[in-house]
Order: C-alpha cells, then sequence, then structure tokens
C-alpha cells in the first residue's frame, strides 16, 4: 500500500487559506473520487471539497474552526501500490501516419 497527501488546493481568487467547516469523511472510511471529503469556508463562500481519488482515509489534518493554508496537507490516503500517483489513463502513444509524398514528372516539352 502507498500513502498519498492531498494538500488543500489553490481555491483561486488569490485565496491563501480555508476553515475547516465539517468533515463529511472520518478516517478509515473508504472514498471514491468525486466524494465529498471536506466542507470549508473562505472569506468568499463555502464549498464542500471532492476527493481527488479512491482510497482508504487514513489521516485527515484540521478540526471543524482550524484554518487550513493553501498546500498544507488536508488528508492523507491510503492506495494499492498498482494505483499510486495514477489519476486516469495514460494514452497509448501511436506510430504517426506515414503520409505519402506524390512526385510529379515535371518536365516541359
Amino acid at each position: 500500500m502507498a500513502e498519498i497527501p492531498f494538500p488543500l488546493p489553490d481555491l483561486g481568487e488569490g485565496l491563501i487559506e480555508a476553515t475547516v467547516l465539517e468533515w463529511l469523511v472520518a478516517e478509515g472510511d473508504q472514498v471514491e473520487r468525486n466524494q465529498p471529503l471536506v466542507e470549508v469556508e473562505t472569506t468568499k463562500s463555502a464549498l464542500e471539497l471532492p476527493s481527488p481519488q479512491s482510497g482508504k482515509v487514513l489521516k485527515v489534518h484540521g478540526a471543524p474552526g482550524d484554518v487550513i493554508k493553501v498546500g498544507d496537507p488536508l488528508v492523507v490516503f491510503e492506495v494499492p501500490d498498482d494505483t499510486a500517483g495514477i489519476v486516469g489513463t495514460v494514452p497509448r502513444e501511436e506510430a504517426p501516419k506515414r503520409r505519402v509524398r506524390l512526385s510529379a514528372n515535371l518536365d516541359d516539352d
């Protein structure tokens, strides 16, 4: 198993921190990608942050009322080693299509 940290993401508009309002998951829970993890509040609004991946929640950082800075750890996931770091699928590299070059004999007679 691999441990994957999920830091508080950049929430845009120059925001540098968020306050934890409510955890929607607990340590030990199995979560799916895009499942709501936590509700946070910024100076502009309250929002739910979705899980970036599937896995088991090993640790949550911050209790309700705690302020978390952008980039600081928010959640640590435990995922199988063979899926660590994989968010989507990697497209197969295909050989480029061969171009056919047509040449014309342009002899002026």
